[in-house]
């Protein structure tokens, strides 16, 4: 993928364009020893002509249809954060004003739902009027995602909903590295017994970071739902950018990401200015 911008103006006229990490997994792999981010459990139902179940899928039995939904949209041309954060805090909308280090005139929105027609109701209005629509869109940096469930979790719906929240809205880590990947077709043609190893590597990384208190990640299934054709969004969170830089080098030597990754960012790195906080 070319590392030039390509931007977009969002004004009229112009046409709109598109931890303690207990989960660290780099696009599902999660606890060492988690399901492969791959077909939704009930989906292989199907194939008999049953109705597939597309709940979540908890321990001990748990099952929710709740989920969350969560768009990074990256802009240019911003001159004065100030004038954004006050629209901001006057819609009331859950977001994450981040600052980019790579453009000093760029920044990140970082907006969140259960319901996904927020993001073509509520926060298409705001985004069509100033501040916003003085900004330039950069549409590559663009990432939209769900949580999603890898079928252990003892408090389901705290890991779909609440915890990915509480993470990004943190005031004490507000470094973010935010990247979309896609797996290669060699990796969902292994027997699950592989897959499995390879993703319990991969996953006790993350957990490494998340004990030593460095990282925290969201985890975000993207399938169909960008133009990109990615698998997985992932926010890497830290309270310094360092430690986040350095667990994505040290999953470069893993087998999935060495192997069995077809598609690795672009990477969005930024930090927090302003967090609505979780309401």
């Amino acid at each position: 993928m070319s590392e030039k911008r390509n931007h977009i103006q969002m004004g009229h006229g112009h046409g709109e364009a598109h931890g303690g990490s207990a989960q660290h997994g780099s696009g599902g792999g999660g606890k060492p020893g988690g399901k492969p981010g791959g077909m939704p459990e009930g989906m292989g139902g199907m194939m008999g002509g049953e109705k597939p179940d597309l709940r979540e899928k908890g321990a001990n039995g748990q099952a929710t249809d709740r989920r969350l939904f969560m768009q990074l949209l990256v802009f240019t041309g911003c001159l004065d954060t100030d004038e954004l954060v006050k629209a901001l805090e006057a819609s009331g909308i859950q977001a994450v004003l981040y600052e980019d280090v790579n453009d000093p005139q760029g920044v990140g929105l970082l907006t969140m739902s259960e319901d996904e027609g927020f993001f073509v109701g509520e926060l298409r209005g705001l985004l069509k009027q100033r501040p916003f629509d003085e900004l330039l869109l950069v549409p590559e940096y663009t990432m939209f995602g769900r949580s999603y469930s890898l079928g252990y979790e003892a408090e389901l719906e705290d890991g779909l909903v609440d915890r990915p929240r509480r993470y990004v809205m943190d005031e004490d880590w507000k470094w973010a590295v935010w990247y979309p990947l896609r797996r290669g077709g060699a990796f969902e043609q292994l027997d699950e017994k592989e897959q499995m190893g390879i993703l319990r590597e991969h996953g006790a990384i993350g957990f490494a970071y998340g004990r030593g208190g460095y990282a925290k990640d969201v985890r975000l299934a993207c399938h169909g739902m960008g133009g990109e054709d990615n698998d997985f969004v992932i926010g890497v969170l830290g309270q310094r950018l360092h430690p986040c830089s350095a667990i994505v080098q040290r999953m470069r030597k893993t087998q999935q990401t060495s192997l069995y990754l077809e598609n690795l960012g672009p990477f969005f790195v930024g930090r927090a200015t302003w967090q609505s906080g979780v309401k």
